[in-house]
């Protein structure tokens, strides 16, 4: 596990690491730069530094962490890449089911192969989904993510390149704004984050404000309007009532378990 800042998730997990670029969002994309970065420090997960690499040993790290908490699933690739085996997606998918008292966030690119796979997958209630949308020419991900059986749909328009003429948000829980950092960072304009906000708004979709970006990300911060805006799914609340359930349910076997065992 990792802690990730992140400001809309917790922690990371990364049992794929690696990726190739397919759109203009991925042009200053910081997880290579964090994986040349990785490599150059002997990080034996980037010995090949940002090419796509499977790590069987990690798949089972979240059932360890028994302090329940929201965790991005490859922050450093896309599970939805080419290179990356159906079987080994389904292996992810039932170790994030198993861990049901975490909630696990997975963002695409690829949303052509995730809406391909999705009949296949076992969608627990723990696990969101989300796809990254920078500008009009990539709005057809939003369609594909649409009809994905998933408890969350969301969507992460980071780098927020241009204004987008329309946006349908049915289908969709939570939006998520954020402009490009880094060295090479091209501008987002406040009235496009505006433009967006208002439409989640419209469409009564929670709209959370990640960064301005930026050479300096924390010169230019999160306030918008003079505020942060760190709405959260509005299902997210009847979800966890659910987890917590589950965890109540799962704690009373264990213990039934342990008593049937010892007067056996």
């Amino acid at each position: 596990m990792a802690i990730s800042k992140i400001e809309w998730t917790e922690s990371t997990w990364n049992p794929v690491t690696g990726c190739t670029k397919i759109s203009s969002g991925c042009k200053n994309c910081y997880a290579e730069r964090m994986a040349k970065r990785l490599k150059m420090m002997g990080q034996p997960n980037y010995t090949n530094g940002f090419q796509v690499a499977l790590h069987d040993h990690v798949l089972e790290y979240p059932l360890r962490w028994k302090k329940p908490q929201t965790i991005f699933v490859n922050s450093m690739s896309d599970l939805f890449h080419e290179q990356v085996p159906d079987s080994f997606i389904f292996k992810i998918f039932d170790i994030m089911k198993q861990s049901y008292w975490h909630r696990f966030q997975i963002l695409t690119k690829r949303s052509v192969r995730l809406k391909e796979l999705a009949p296949r997958l076992n969608w627990p209630k723990n696990v969101w989904i989300g796809v990254s949308v920078e500008n009009e020419t990539a709005k057809f991900r939003i369609d594909d993510l649409r009809w994905v059986p998933s408890a969350i749909r969301f969507l992460s328009l980071e780098p927020l390149l241009r204004p987008f003429a329309s946006l349908d948000l049915s289908n969709i829980d939570w939006v998520i704004v954020g402009g490009e950092s880094g060295i090479g960072a091209r501008l987002m304009k406040k009235e496009w984050v505006i433009q967006v906000q208002e439409l989640c708004i419209e469409q009564n979709v929670p709209f959370f404000f990640k960064q301005w970006g930026g050479i300096n990300k924390k010169k230019t911060g999160r306030l918008l309007e003079g505020r942060t805006w760190d709405e959260m799914p509005i299902k997210h609340v009847e979800l966890e009532k659910e987890i917590e359930h589950n965890k109540s349910i799962n704690m009373d076997f264990k213990k039934l378990t342990l008593f049937e065992t010892s007067y056996a």
